[in-house]
């Protein structure tokens, strides 16, 4: 059972984390400090997705699962839990290039409109 719960726990990190690359920039809107907290993150989200790299969490996850007797999945977070919900037939290489310029484009536009604001301000 801890390791079930663990193995949840993760996915709930795991799904934070993915929340806060897309949207975190916004929090710098409030307070520029997040900025060294959210940079990193996207800069770590677009390498993971260009370069097709396994989260480490995916197979900490799978080995928890594994562990609580449960089986773990192929792939990685992305593929598992998001993808059935964004593109419900699979994850392919164009795909998952398309979801990295994504995470670049869209948390540059939040930091250009940020530094435009603060220009004006």
């Amino acid at each position: 059972m801890p390791d079930r719960l663990l193995a949840d726990g993760l996915v709930v990190l795991h799904f934070a984390f993915v929340v806060f690359v897309l949207f975190g920039g916004l929090l710098v809107l409030r307070n520029r400090w997040w900025a060294a907290l959210h940079l990193p993150a996207v800069a770590w989200a677009a390498f993971v997705e260009l370069t097709a790299t396994l989260c480490p969490l995916t197979p900490w996850e799978n080995a928890l699962r594994r562990r609580a007797g449960e089986a773990g999945y192929e792939g990685g977070f992305v593929e598992h839990y998001l993808l059935p919900v964004l593109y419900p037939a699979g994850l392919t290489s164009e795909g998952q290039l398309l979801l990295g310029a994504f995470v670049i484009a869209l948390n540059g536009a939040v930091y250009l409109w940020v530094l435009r604001r603060r220009k004006r301000g």
